[in-house]
């Protein structure tokens, strides 16, 4: 079963804003067993939209449209659908009964035009917008799956989850088993290495099969079956999921799609530890990233930006004549990541004090080259440990590799605990 979604809206083809729908559903079409073979978007053009609406019914079985629902002229979805098709339009009363009540309950005059969003083709079952006033649609036809929704992703999604993917599963999944997906997470390597490590699997792969995804700093393995139930999939998901694992150890952090952070967070909410951070060319990023995840208060208890060389003196006691001198290391060297990651973990008494001080860019800092940073992770039992990073990239870049390769070796040092501990 192939699907295709088409985006209607002149203001995705400007760049106004971002087609983050077609991400959610082509997700959501997967975990139901409908690949998604073609992503278009077409702007509030009649002849255009006609052009695409053609295209996409004669290659694809499920074409999901979004956008275009609205009470303007340029709201053109349901009528070129209903041109098609060959099919009048009607007022339904449900959904116009909604947009009345809701101009009634605020005392604001309806505007004729508002009429529109009540409109549905002939035939086609209407899908309730339970934020929103515009309704959906949902029409079988010569063997094609028409799903019309709401642009807006407040109103999309809804409208997906409560009325469009029960209609799916009602009227176009008779036959088709449902895909079932895995996401396996990994730090501290790149897309291409990760790759290489793999590169018999993924060659050779039937079902499951495997596909990688790269962010900045991780890299995310999705591996995928098609099964009559969970408990089918999940033995052959299993199977590939140790595979892969077990040539990747020192890198696979988890088998869900969560950020290093998260797993972080739970391993040392369960060992019972606590972290604080010192933060030089990172700003605060490192600190921010902790305070994302719900429950990190327990985990992260404070720190300290210590950007300039005078904070680093004053709140972490520094000494003068490592950071300023003739011979001195300087702010973004070893020796003052070491004393930082050592001070913040005493002053906010942690068992682990972070650090991270570096030239972000763009231009050199005490004549050393954008892109060197220094990490260090002080631990309450045990040695200072420290890393020289060579980062390459812009100045967020390099600051967001900064704080995901510090979280990259902490979570390594929580994944000896475990081990030491016999887990």
């Amino acid at each position: 079963m192939k699907a295709e979604i088409v985006a209607v809206g002149t203001e995705l083809l400007l760049g106004q804003i971002v087609n983050s729908n077609a991400q959610y559903l082509s997700q959501e079409l997967a975990s139901l067993g409908i690949d998604v073979y073609f992503q278009t978007v077409v702007g509030d053009n009649t002849s255009r939209l006609k052009q695409a609406i053609q295209l996409a019914a004669g290659r694809a079985d499920v074409l999901i449209f979004t956008g275009g629902l609205g009470p303007t002229q340029d709201d053109l979805t349901k009528d070129v659908v209903a041109e098609v098709l060959d099919r009048s339009l009607h007022i339904d009363r449900m959904a116009m009964d909604n947009i009345e009540r809701f101009f009634k309950d605020r005392n604001v005059p309806m505007t004729e035009n508002n009429r529109r969003q009540a409109l549905s083709i002939d035939g086609a079952t209407p899908l309730a917008n339970e934020t929103g006033l515009a309704v959906g649609n949902a029409i079988a036809e010569g063997g094609k799956f028409y799903i019309l929704l709401p642009g807006p992703p407040n109103e999309m999604k809804p409208m997906f989850e409560q009325q469009a993917k029960p209609w799916i599963m009602q009227h176009v999944l008779t036959n088709e088993s449902p895909i079932y997906s895995r996401m396996l997470k990994f730090a501290g390597i790149g897309e291409s290495a990760l790759e290489t490590k793999l590169l018999d699997l993924i060659e050779s792969q039937t079902d499951p099969t495997i596909a990688p995804y790269a962010k900045e700093s991780e890299v995310t393995i999705r591996i995928s079956t098609k099964a009559d139930s969970q408990s089918a999939a999940s033995s052959k998901l299993d199977v590939m999921e140790e595979q892969i694992a077990s040539r990747l150890p020192e890198h696979f952090y988890a088998n869900e799609d969560v950020p290093i952070e998260k797993t972080i967070i739970d391993m040392m909410t369960e060992q019972g530890l606590t972290v604080s951070c010192a933060e030089s060319c990172t700003g605060g990023m490192l600190m921010q990233t902790f305070t994302t995840v719900p429950g990190s208060a327990t985990v992260f208890l404070g720190g300290i930006v210590c950007y300039s060389n005078a904070m680093k003196e004053k709140l972490l006691n520094v000494p003068h004549d490592l950071l300023e001198g003739e011979n001195a290391p300087g702010a973004v060297s070893a020796e003052t990541a070491k004393v930082l990651a050592e001070q913040v973990r005493m002053i906010v008494d942690t068992d682990f004090g972070l650090a991270v001080t570096g030239v972000a860019g763009p231009a050199y800092s005490e004549r050393k080259p954008v892109g060197l940073v220094y990490i260090a992770i002080s631990r309450r039992d045990g040695d200072t440990e420290v890393h020289e990073l060579h980062l390459k990239g812009n100045r967020n870049t390099i600051r967001l590799r900064s704080t995901k390769t510090v979280l990259y070796h902490l979570w390594k040092q929580l994944k000896r605990n475990e081990y030491q501990a016999g887990k």
